[in-house]
Parts: structure tokens; sequence; C-alpha cells
């Protein structure tokens, strides 16, 4: 099974991903935990330039490293885990690409379709995304640690970037979890964690 987590800044990924760690492991089902961008090697190179503020990016660029991390993650972690029936969860994935780059960084649905659908990457199976206010979600991004290239993006980029999440998860409710992240991190992760074990069941 193919779970993917979406959120903006200061959501909760992390959080949530620890709390899914500690308790598939102590019900002792497997499941990979992985990431975009930085998941393998030539991927933690990419990761380097996309998050450092003094590198100046075009979107378009942008947009195609992140599509050569994500063809590198889906062929050397995402597939093989698969193809051994294993369970993933990955940290970020497509729904980031539509949302970052094409919301964000308006760029065209028709160009990002154009580059990203030849790839043939696969759909998820469940995705979690963790809603929160921009400016909730930027505060505690300031709080936790020094910002990266997107976390010192302007407001409006932000609520771009949560208006398109919103849009995709009503346009993909058969896949798309949305939980208010303004809940305690117990609350998010007891959501998280049952609508994921009744897609275990269903699967």
């Amino acid at each position: 099974m193919f779970i993917t987590l979406e959120g903006s800044e200061g959501a909760g990924k992390s959080t949530l991903i620890e709390h899914l760690k500690k308790y598939f492991l102590k019900k002792n089902i497997e499941f990979i935990f992985t990431k975009e961008p930085g998941a393998t090697k030539a991927g933690l190179e990419l990761r380097k330039i996309l998050l450092d503020k003094d590198v100046d990016l075009d979107p378009v660029s942008e947009t195609f490293l992140l599509l050569a991390d994500r063809l590198e993650h889906v062929r050397k972690i995402i597939y093989p885990a698969l193809k051994e029936n294993k369970n993933v969860i990955s940290d970020r994935y497509l729904d980031s690409t539509y949302a970052y780059q094409g919301a964000g960084r308006k760029m065209n649905k028709h160009d990002l379709d154009t580059m990203i659908k030849p790839l043939n990457f696969p759909e998820p199976d469940l995705t979690i995304y963790l809603d929160l206010p921009v400016e909730v979600g930027l505060k505690r991004a300031k709080e936790r640690n020094s910002l990266d290239r997107f976390e010192e993006e302007e407001i409006g980029f932000f609520k771009r970037i949560r208006n398109s999440y919103l849009e995709l998860a009503k346009e993909n409710s058969h896949r798309i979890f949305t939980i208010d992240s303004t809940y305690g991190e117990t609350e998010v992760f007891e959501l998280a964690r049952d609508r994921i074990e009744k897609k275990i069941n269903e699967n």
C-alpha cells in the first residue's frame, strides 16, 4: 500500500510521522517511511539545491529538479517496495508539485501535466492532508528552526498553496483525507492512524 502525507509549512507532518513510526513498529506492521525531496543519494544533492536560499531558480527549473528527485525516488525506493508488497509512507509526493509549483509558483496546470504524466508515477492509495491556516503554520515554522528557500516566501505564496491543496482534496475525495492540523498532535495522530488502518483492512 502506498500512502502520502501532504501539508504546507508547520502543518505537523514530521511529528505525525514519528507517532506513526512508533505505532506501527509496536503493531509489527512493516512500513517504509520516505520523503521528497532527498530520499535517494541523488535526491539529497537535489534537495540541497532546492532549499538553498542563495540559489535563484526559475519555476520550471525548480520543477524539473523536483521531478528528477521523484523519478529517482519512485524507481529506487517506492516501486521496489510495492513490488515486494511492502507498505510505503512518503512525506510529500505529486500533490506537492501541483500545490507548490502550480499554485505557489503560478505555473499552468496543463504545462505541469505535460511534464508529469509521461513519467507514469504511481497514484497513492491514500493521501493524508494536514490543513492549517497559513499564519499559524508560518509561525510554527519560524519557531522551529531557520527558514529554507521555500519557507522564506511571501504569505501570498502559501495562501495559494493552501487553496490548491483544498481544491485537490475536493477533486480527489476518494483518495485525499483532510485533517484539521489545529487539533492537538495526539488527535491528529489518532485520526491519521484510524484512516490508515481502515485502508489496510480494505486492502
